[in-house]
C-alpha cells in the first residue's frame, strides 16, 4: 500500500488526531499537560502534507516529573537536546523540577529545499524524509532530530544520494579520528566490529559524499547536538525506520537555514534558530529583505514589525512564531517574551 495512504488511514483512525491542526493557545496546552487526564502526546514524527503546506505539527507543553531531564524528554517526544534547550531558556536541563512546564517545540517550518527524498537542515538539527505523493497529490513527511558535525568537522552542505545501505555495519575510522582517540588514551582498531561499542549503531546509509554517512548511534544522548565528525546521527529507533523507507538512490539535500519563514493560512510564521558558531554569514542583515519578499509574493495584507522580527531572531527559541499582529502594527506583546514568560502569562490568564 502507498505510504501516504497508510498515514492517511492512521489519521482517520484517530491515532494521529490533531496533527494537522494549528498551534493551540498556551492555556489549552497547559490544560492538556496539567489535567492529569492521561491524554497521549501528539505524535511528532510523520505528517500528511497538502499542496503548498509548509508548516507541520503542533506545539505542546508538558509537566516535568522529579526525575526528568531534557535528554529523557527529548527522546520520548522525538526531539533533540538542543531543540528543548532553545525552547526553554532559564530551565535547568538536568533538573527541571517536578511540575515545571516544559515547552515541546513539535511544530516545524519545512526547509526551503526540494521536497524529495531526504532533506537535512543542519541549523535546526533536523531531518525530513518526503514520501512520494499519492494519486490525489497528497504527500507526507517524516521528521527526526539529528546529531551533526561538531565545530571543525562540520556536516557538509549540498546534494547527494544514498549510494548503499547496510545493517550491523563495521566502522573503519579515518586516520585522523584514530589519532584523535589515541591522543585521548583510547586507541581504536582499524576496524570496529558491529556491537555495542560501534558508534554507527545498527543501521547505516552511505552517501555519495566520501566518508559521510547517515547512521544510528550507541550514544543516543548526543542526538540533537553537534557531536559527530561530520556524519548525521539518529536515535536507534528512528534510523531503523528510515533505513526501511529510504532506498538506495534516494536524493539527499543538506542545507543550513537557521531562519525559516512560511505562511500558515493567514498567519506569517518565523522560526529562528541560533546560527551555528562556524557559520560566518550575517543572517540578520538579510532578514528584513526576506520578510519583505515573502509578504510581497503572497499578496496578503500585513506588515511585519521590525523590532518583533529582530526579537524572535535573537531569542532563537526554535518555535514558529507569528510576525503579524492581530491588528497591523500591534503584535501581541506576549510573542516578544521568552517562552518561560509565555507559560507564566498563560497560567495567570487561566487563574483569572
Amino acid at each position: 500500500m502507498n505510504a501516504v495512504r497508510v498515514i492517511r488511514a492512521t489519521l482517520v483512525s484517530g491515532v494521529f488526531a490533531g496533527l494537522l491542526s494549528g498551534c493551540a493557545g498556551l492555556n489549552d496546552l497547559l490544560e492538556r499537560g496539567r489535567s492529569g487526564s492521561g491524554n497521549p502526546p501528539i505524535i511528532s514524527d510523520q505528517f500528511l502534507l497538502n499542496p503548498g503546506q509548509s508548516v507541520i505539527g503542533e506545539l505542546q507543553v508538558i509537566e516535568a516529573n522529579d526525575q526528568d531531564t531534557f535528554v529523557d524528554i527529548a527522546r520520548a517526544y522525538n526531539l533533540g537536546y538542543d531543540e528543548i534547550l532553545e525552547a526553554n531558556p532559564g530551565i535547568d536541563p538536568w533538573l527541571p523540577g517536578a511540575g515545571t512546564a516544559i515547552v515541546l517545540p513539535t511544530r516545524f517550518i519545512l526547509p526551503d529545499a526540494p521536497r524529495e527524498g531526504i532533506v537535512i537542515n543542519i541549523a535546526s538539527k533536523r531531518l525530513f524524509y518526503y514520501f512520494p505523493k499519492d494519486e490525489d497529490g497528497i504527500g507526507a513527511v517524516l521528521t527526526h532530530p539529528i546529531g551533526i558535525g561538531r565545530e571543525g568537522s562540520a556536516t557538509p552542505l549540498g546534494e547527494t544520494t544514498v549510494t548503499a545501505k547496510a545493517p550491523n555495519p563495521a566502522w573503519f575510522p579515518t586516520a585522523s579520528i584514530r589519532r584523535e582517540y589515541a591522543a585521548e588514551g583510547n586507541p581504536l582498531p582499524a576496524r570496529v566490529p558491529p556491537g555495542p561499542d560501534n558508534p554507527l549503531g545498527k543501521f547505516v546509509l552511505k552517501l555519495g559524499m566520501p566518508s559521510y554517512l547517515i547512521h544510528g548511534t550507541n550514544r543516543p544522548a548526543g542526538v540533537g547536538m553537534r557531536v559527530s565528525h561530520g556524519c548525521v546521527r539518529l536515535f536507534p529507533e528512528n534510523i531503523a525506520h528510515l533505513y526501511e523507507l529510504a532506498p538506495v538512490g534516494t536524493k539527499v539535500t543538506i542545507v543550513n537555514q537557521p531562519f525559516l519563514l512560511a505562511w500558515d493560512g493567514e498567519e506569517l510564521l518565523f522560526e529562528a534558530h541560533a546560527p551555528l558558531v562556524d557559520d560566518e554569514r550575517d543572517r540578520m542583515a538579510g532578514l528584513p529583505a526576506a520578510v519583505e519578499q515573502i509578504l510581497a509574493e503572497s499578496g496578503k495584507a500585513g506588515e511585519a514589525d521590525a523590532e518583533l522580527t529582530e526579537t524572535i531572531a535573537s531569542e532563537a527559541l526554535g518555535i514558529p512564531l507569528p510576525l503579524l499582529g492581530k491588528n497591523r502594527g500591534e503584535p501581541p506583546v506576549e510573542i516578544a517574551m521568552s517562552v518561560n514568560n509565555l507559560v507564566a502569562h498563560a497560567e495567570v490568564d487561566r487563574a483569572n
